[in-house]
């Protein structure tokens, strides 16, 4: 078995063991810390946002794959341990879930704490919706994110590793990586590298990416562009783990009432192969002519998407255990 795909392997298992270390033991919150105070006043905003937009990703990738380098160049064991607990770091899906579950339980419960817990999932103004309206946001919320927090620095990892196997069999690589490093375990550096990156990117839109943020600008740009295949992509693995292929078809009829240029994909296909009304007042109405979801509608859904996610899983793992060879021989 390859390196890369066996960091693959070891970031699902820990995310199926642990689903994810404490807040403040988490290096995406230590990476928060360094985005945070942007966002205040600012002469230049713009340009602020574009000089941090491509400086503090590029630290975070620098800073995961040097250290997996390291590792690797101890033991290439060490450097795909390294690179697996990179991965895990930067995707998310079992506590999405078990997140999601929480929130869909207490709409039949106690409506103040789940709109309360709802922050959690996303972020909008919970205080009048409904219980349909809370578990619409539930799903919404984990449809969006199987794209962002896990596909994405998935899919980075697995053709980013892929691409350096290729390369280096051809040769020693230039580049972060010293020369002397396994190539096996290069390749796992720089897979684990392109998913700090995406992430970094990722974080950043999630904490200033908004209309009321200038210095945001830079950084919601390149997450639109970033975000462009995963998003389509995680839409696929939806029709396919709900085995309802007219949902992509479906999806398309409503991406324009959507103001995100990807959301709507992953959105649109679950609400379409499970027949549910997916809603935000006063931003998009999603499939309006069917019912809000019901619990059961909602546990449905985050069953489809966790199949979704294991389907990403086996894909980039297939993928970085047979993809060097294909590269090479084409």
């Amino acid at each position: 078995m390859s390196l890369s795909a066996g960091a693959v392997g070891l970031a699902f298992a820990l995310d199926a063991a642990v689903g994810e270390p404490p807040t403040r033991a988490h290096p995406v919150a230590w990476f928060g810390r360094l985005v945070g105070p942007l966002d205040r006043a600012w002469s230049r905003p713009r340009v602020v946002g574009v000089l941090a937009t491509v400086a503090l990703p590029l630290v975070a990738a620098l800073a995961v794959g040097a250290v997996v380098a390291a590792a690797g160049a101890w033991r290439p064991l060490a450097g795909a341990v390294a690179g697996g607990v990179a991965l895990f770091l930067t995707t998310s899906l079992r506590r999405l879930l078990a997140v999601a579950s929480e929130v869909t339980a207490l709409t039949e419960t106690d409506l103040e704490a789940a709109r309360s817990e709802l922050r959690a999932l996303a972020g909008r103004d919970a205080a009048a919706l409904s219980p349909g309206e809370v578990r619409s946001a539930v799903v919404e919320s984990v449809a969006e994110n199987l794209a962002d927090g896990l596909v994405a620095p998935l899919g980075a990892f697995a053709a980013l590793a892929v691409a350096a196997d290729a390369a280096l069999s051809a040769g020693p690589l230039s580049g972060p990586v010293p020369a002397s490093v396994d190539p096996a375990v290069a390749a796992v550096a720089l897979g684990a590298a392109g998913a700090a990156w995406v992430k970094a990117v990722n974080t950043m839109d999630s904490m200033l990416g908004y209309r009321s943020k200038p210095v945001g600008w830079a950084p919601a740009r390149l997450d639109d562009a970033v975000m462009w295949l995963p998003a389509r992509a995680s839409a696929v693995l939806i029709a396919a783990a709900t085995l309802a292929p007219g949902s992509l078809v479906a999806a398309r009829r409503w991406l324009d009432r959507v103001p995100s240029p990807n959301s709507g994909w992953p959105m649109g296909t679950v609400a379409a192969a499970l027949d549910v009304r997916l809603v935000k007042p006063g931003a998009y109405d999603i499939n309006a002519d069917a019912a809000l979801p019901t619990a059961d509608d909602a546990e449905r859904a985050l069953a489809r998407v966790g199949l979704a996610g294991g389907l990403a899983y086996l894909g980039a793992g297939a993928v970085t255990y047979v993809g060097p060879g294909v590269v090479t021989w084409a």
